[in-house]
């Protein structure tokens, strides 16, 4: 039986200007063979807003094999998950509040 393999598709960070509130927005995308997103991680980073987390002020990701939200140290399951695509759109609305 062979390994599934993931790849790497998305890797990117966006410093946020110190006008704008400051911080880093990273977002990593891992897909399977047949493109579909198996593993993914978004975060919002500003270690002046949040001392916990490694400066997580929010983000979501899959990690431990459940969908999950990080909100200034605190993880809460993502129980309306339904895909990627609509938990990106949801994280990108969420940042808007702390980049101004």
């Amino acid at each position: 039986m062979s390994k599934r393999r993931f790849i790497k598709t998305v890797s990117e960070r966006f410093p946020v200007p110190n006008r704008k509130g400051g911080g880093l927005i990273t977002i990593k995308v891992w897909e399977d063979e047949d493109g579909a997103v198996v593993k993914y991680s978004l975060a919002y980073i500003n270690h002046r807003l949040c001392s916990k987390d490694n400066g997580r002020v929010i983000g979501y990701d899959n990690a431990h094999n459940y969908h999950h939200k990080h909100y200034f140290g605190e993880i809460f399951s993502v129980d309306d998950f339904t895909n990627y695509e609509d938990l990106l759109n949801r994280f990108e609305e969420e940042v808007k509040e702390f980049i101004k």
